[in-house]
Formats: C-alpha cells, sequence, structure tokens
C-alpha cells in the first residue's frame, strides 16, 4: 500500500501561536507523520516544536528531509512514502507549492500513486488579495519582477490587468522592496490601482491601496528588509 504525503500549513509570523492560524486537523497530522520534508532543518524543528506528539515522541524523533531551490532530486524524497510511510510537506512559511518548489514533489507522487491531502493555513499571497480592495475574481500571481528591464515586463502586465481586468500579484526578496516600488512608480499609468501589503498576520502589519497619482503624493512606507506583497489594477 503507498504512503501519504501531506501539504501542512506554516504560519507567518512565527511569534503567534499556531492555535490562532491553523486547524486542529493540522494538529492531528503531525502526530501521525513518520517524516518531515522541509526547507530548513532549523524551521523545521522549530515548526514541530509547536505540536504535542503521542506515544512519548519529540519534534526530534521526527526524521527530516531538506528540499529546496538548490535540490535537485526529487523521486528519492519519495521513497519512505513508496513504502508505505506518511511524511508531510512545509514551507518556510505559508502554504507549500506557492511560490515554493514542493510543486515537484506533487507532481510526482501523483505519477507513483502516492496520495496528497493539503490543509488550509494562510498565505501571504492570499492574505493579501483578500486585504487589499482589488477585485478577486481574476488575479495572477507573477512570482519576481524580472531584474533585466522590468519595465517591459510590468508594462505587459499592466496592459493584460486592463484588457481583463485582472489583479497582477508579486513578490521581491525583501532587501528589494524599495526599488521595485520605485518602479513601480515610474512605471505604471497614473489611474492603476497598487496595493502594499507588508508584514501580514504580525502585529506590525500594514496594507495600503491607492493610484499611482496619490502614491507619487504620499510618504512611502517602511518596507525595507520586511516581506511585502505588491498588487495592481489598470482601471
Amino acid at each position: 500500500m503507498k504512503g501519504e504525503l501531506l501539504l501542512l500549513p506554516n504560519l507567518l509570523n512565527k511569534e503567534a501561536s499556531h492555535e490562532l492560524y491553523l486547524p486542529t486537523s493540522v494538529d492531528r497530522a503531525i502526530d501521525t507523520l513518520q517524516g518531515l520534508i522541509c526547507e530548513s532543518e532549523k524551521e523545521a524543528r522549530a515548526y514541530l516544536k509547536r505540536f504535542k506528539l503521542s506515544g512519548g515522541r519529540t519534534f526530534r524523533d521526527i526524521p527530516l528531509a531538506v528540499f529546496n531551490e538548490h535540490s535537485e532530486e526529487v523521486d528519492p524524497l519519495l521513497e519512505p512514502m513508496k513504502r508505505g510511510e506518511k511524511w508531510g510537506l512545509i514551507s518556510d512559511a505559508g502554504l507549500p507549492v506557492l511560490a515554493d518548489p514542493g510543486y515537484q514533489l506533487v507532481r510526482r507522487a501523483s505519477d507513483f500513486g502516492i496520495r496528497v491531502k493539503a490543509f488550509v493555513g494562510p498565505s501571504s499571497l492570499i492574505q493579501a488579495l483578500l486585504l487589499s480592495g482589488l477585485p478577486g475574481q481574476r488575479f495572477s500571481f507573477h512570482g519576481y519582477v524580472p531584474k533585466r528591464n522590468p519595465e517591459e515586463k510590468l508594462r505587459q502586465m499592466e496592459m493584460r490587468s486592463k484588457e481583463e481586468q485582472m489583479t497582477q500579484i508579486m513578490i521581491e526578496a525583501p532587501y528589494r522592496n524599495e526599488k521595485l516600488m520605485e518602479t513601480l512608480l515610474a512605471t505604471l499609468s497614473e489611474d492603476t490601482l497598487l496595493c502594499v501589503a507588508w508584514d501580514l498576520t504580525l502585529p506590525t502589519q500594514g496594507v495600503e491601496t491607492h493610484t499611482i497619482r496619490a502614491w507619487r503624493k504620499r510618504s512611502m512606507p517602511s518596507i525595507h528588509k520586511r516581506p511585502a506583497i505588491f498588487l495592481f489594477l489598470s482601471t
């Protein structure tokens, strides 16, 4: 009998209690794990430490396997599940697979007949969309804007947004947030609505949505080296 791969949510605010953001089904699922695939061992141990395990087990007793953007092999990670074991997959923050290489594991698990289960939890992308005041009927997530000639990509995104009334979503490395903000303000049309959402679910959370015209007249939010999501809609 094939095992299972459980797609488990993580917190955006690591200082918060997980009971506030994760359903109790996640607690029950963690207690059944025979292993955990993670981006980093340190973050995974901190994650597991939050949960109570039965049978005298502690967070140190669950085997870990690291899988991140630097990993090349996928199939060996699925071997325990092919033997019938139940393993989990987490990202360092939010949901695995979204803006995360975990999709490769899901695809190969399906090829091998391994059952995949997904659990709900916080996602910075979805949180930002919900709080932005921009339409969620149609949206497109682009990941990182290219460092080379980002203006061309942004104009293409803006054109598509206007034609299809589709909210465009992107992220940036926190140390480049201010640079992306400058590029957005210099490139997008004055009537385009731009939302910036940062520190989501943290006490310092902020979300602002204004037209480009209005943004150019305002003081910029303090987003340097803070996790942020950028969204816009061309009206």
